[in-house]
């Protein structure tokens, strides 16, 4: 039963349906449907800004994933080239022969500029061949090579021919004979593999992300095998074991500032600690990946806690009371129920650390490096410092290559997040 009467009136004698509690009861509607409006318009706006980035990144960085190739009919004279030693062969002027070949009516000097269409790695790319087959000395040879970087951007459309010859970086005669190329079908515009398979190179046809992307492997490696053992071991103890005191209490309260402090000061640690202090190798992965350790250690020990305290105290209470010891409890059953989490905070850490550049650039991970690193102790850069690199070099080449390097490390950021989320789904225990 209730005490309230049934005629339309509250206690207190207020009438429900006066002209007052209308009003006010409208005058909350209203600022509901306001608040509702509120945070629409902040996630659209959230979800415009990020469809901004996302189209200047993709519109950006698609040219890089093609790239301008010519082919040439290369004639290998024995002359240029020694069958007894063909690594020491002529090979520039093997091109030089070529390219005169195909403009035969250019003046010495207009070729000296016509040479500039084929990037630097044609005399190499024609040297590895006779090298792989000395059969090929006398005869003529087809290759197809990257174009510099000024007429890849002639063929992407990026030059505007109908402007002053003198603000432009191609001539006239220039641009007729790469169009003459374009007539015989002799360029094309496949797919840019090198941009993943080679290292970086001054020239931007010949950049690559495979030594960033080899140094960022090294560097999360390092940065994996230090952290997740000793983050967990932290946690296991801090929650587990150690008694609660004053001491444990200022410990916790550090580790989660240590969560908070900026990338940078672990970059100026590392600098201060490992490469002034121990002396180890500047821009090394390994360093790398000791710096990166320090900054994903809290992360991971505040993920391990919450997983930790996650699981019901019912099985710590069910194995204790079958006469399992404290450390049976939590080693053979606590733990592996909180795997799931742990595994999921550690893939968020590294992501973090995956897309961290102010650490690695005090430590010098952005030095010019252009051979992929054998080893973690070898000198490399990583996907962020490279993109650093990219981002500041003064070429019209670089501007997209540094778009498309920020979309395969985003891409490596969302692989590591999906593959969390996987794993959270599929270990996940209800109780």
């Amino acid at each position: 039963m209730t005490d309230f009467p049934n005629d339309g009136t509250k206690s207190g004698g207020q009438q429900w349906a006066s002209e007052a509690f209308k009003g006010r009861l409208a005058k909350r509607h209203r600022k509901e449907t306001g608040l509702k409006l509120l945070g629409l318009a902040a996630l659209s706006l959230a979800f415009l800004m990020l469809g901004i980035l996302l189209w200047t990144l993709i519109s950006g960085g698609a040219q890089a994933f093609r790239q301008t190739h010519v082919t040439l009919d290369v004639p290998i004279s024995a002359e240029m080239v020694d069958a007894a030693d063909p690594a020491a062969g002529n090979y520039r002027g093997v091109i030089g022969e070529a390219m005169q070949a195909t403009f035969p009516d250019a003046a010495p000097d207009q070729m000296r500029a016509l040479s500039g269409i084929l990037s630097n790695a044609a005399q190499f790319v024609l040297r590895d061949r006779v090298v792989a087959d000395p059969e090929l000395i006398g005869q003529t040879v087809e290759i197809r090579v990257p174009t510099s970087d000024t007429y890849d951007q002639l063929n992407k459309g990026n030059v505007d021919e109908g402007s002053a010859e003198a603000t432009r970086r191609l001539s006239d005669e220039e641009i007729r004979a790469f169009r003459q190329l374009e007539a015989e079908g002799r360029i094309t515009l496949p797919a840019n593999w090198a941009l993943l398979t080679n290292a970086d190179s001054r020239f931007p046809e010949l950049a690559g992300l495979r030594g960033a992307i080899i140094g960022s492997f090294y560097a999360l490696l390092v940065c994996f095998v230090i952290s997740f053992p000793l983050g967990i071991g932290a946690a296991i103890y801090l929650e587990e074991f150690a008694p609660k005191n004053k001491i444990s209490d200022v410990i916790e309260v550090n580790i989660n500032n240590l969560a908070a402090v900026p990338s940078v000061v672990f970059g100026l640690l590392g600098l201060a600690v490992f490469l002034n202090w121990f002396g180890m190798q500047r821009s090394a992965p390994f360093v790398g990946g000791l710096v990166l350790a320090l900054m994903t250690l809290p992360t991971i020990i505040i993920a391990t806690r919450a997983a930790l305290k996650a699981v019901p105290p019912s099985i710590r209470e069910a194995a204790m009371g079958v006469g399992a010891s404290k450390q049976q409890v939590v080693f053979g059953h606590v733990l592996p129920l909180a795997m799931p989490g742990i595994l999921t905070g550690t893939i968020i850490g590294l992501a973090q650390a995956l897309g961290e550049t102010a650490p690695l650039l005090l430590i010098g991970m952005n030095a010019f490096v252009t051979a992929a690193p054998g080893s973690p102790f070898d000198a490399s850069t990583a996907l962020p410092t490279q993109i650093f690199i990219w981002a500041d070099s003064p070429e019209r080449g670089f501007v997209a290559r540094t778009s498309a390097a920020i979309l395969v490390l985003l891409g490596f950021l969302v692989l590591m997040n999906a593959i969390a989320i996987f794993l959270r789904n599929k270990f996940e225990r209800r109780w």
